[in-house]
């Protein structure tokens, strides 16, 4: 059924706990089932407690309540930042996240403070745009010895220039963007030499508690839209290339039964299952479009994120 259809997994890891027990079992499990993904890392603080200020967002209440935010995120998580200090997660978790790198996962930069990169970057100058990016820079070298060579932004949260500060860095992907085939992201003086990878398939969480979608119908509800893509592309030849996002906080904890249902099915089903790096480099080998980076919504995910514009007819 998915005999030709390549798919990437991209870890979202986005606080000190996730990173400490969320990761390790993820890596255990593609270990256990030979499969190969992308750690994406949270490298300075955590402050997750302050994203409760997202509470009058269009949806984000429903999504908290769907979700049982406290259940996946734990209370103390919770706190950090606005009754804890936040823990700064490259200097507390570090070894954790060289050992994904020893175990042969592929590594990349997910935010350096995700909270406040997510709740401001969207509106954000280029001056505390550059600031925050190369923070995360210098943290992620500091932790792995090296510069990351892709970039997934928290939240799918990119303004302008952090698709400029992509492109000036040097990073051979990112992946900021949801929706459709890769692309290349159109900046004001012309068309950008790092590519976006979107996330084509909706997030665990988003579909949760949706249409009664529960924890053990999750796996059929996702397996199911991916199937739907694959068959999509006898129209379109680049939708066999396919990106699910997941998050160590949520498939690497409570809901890791859930996902390795999912890995169980599309390896059944014949899809092959891989790192970011290698969606990368299937996608260059056709002429990718050239795409504007602009906001707009997302079944099940509150606020206004980074999609890639509609193709002009």
């Amino acid at each position: 059924m998915l005999e030709s259809t390549r798919i990437g997994l991209k870890v979202d890891v986005d606080t000190l706990r996730g990173t400490r027990e969320g990761v390790p079992r993820l890596a255990a499990l593609f270990k256990k089932h030979g499969i190969d993904a992308t750690f994406y890392f949270s490298v300075g603080p955590d402050n997750t407690g302050r994203a409760m200020r997202r509470v009058f967002r269009k949806g984000f209440a429903q999504k908290v309540a769907r979700t049982s935010v406290l259940k996946h995120y734990g209370l103390k998580t919770l706190l950090y930042g606005v009754l804890l200090p936040g823990p700064d997660i490259g200097r507390r978790a570090g070894a954790q996240m060289r050992g994904v790198y020893d175990a042969g996962f592929e590594v990349g930069l997910h935010t350096y403070d995700h909270v406040r990169w997510q709740d401001y970057v969207a509106a954000a100058t280029a001056a505390w745009t550059r600031v925050e990016f190369e923070r995360g820079l210098e943290a992620f070298q500091r932790i792995f010895g090296f510069l990351p060579q892709s970039h997934a932004a928290a939240g799918w949260q990119i303004n302008a220039y952090g698709l400029e500060l992509e492109r000036d860095h040097g990073l051979r992907y990112a992946s900021d963007t949801r929706g459709g085939p890769a692309f290349l992201p159109m900046l004001a003086q012309g068309v950008s030499s790092c590519p976006q990878l979107p996330t084509t398939l909706p997030t665990f969480d988003e579909i949760l508690g949706v249409d009664g979608v529960g924890e053990s119908t999750l796996a059929d509800a996702v397996f199911r839209l991916s199937a739907a893509a694959a068959r999509a592309a006898d129209a379109a030849v680049e939708a066999d290339l396919q990106v699910f996002t997941l998050h160590a906080e949520l498939e690497g904890m409570l809901l890791l039964d859930a996902f390795e249902s999912l890995l169980v099915k599309w390896r059944a089903s014949g899809a092959s299952i891989t790192r970011m790096a290698k969606i990368h480099e299937l996608a260059m080998q056709r002429p990718l479009p050239a795409r504007a980076v602009v906001m707009g919504e997302v079944a099940g995910r509150s606020g206004r994120l980074a999609v890639q514009a509609v193709a002009r007819m």
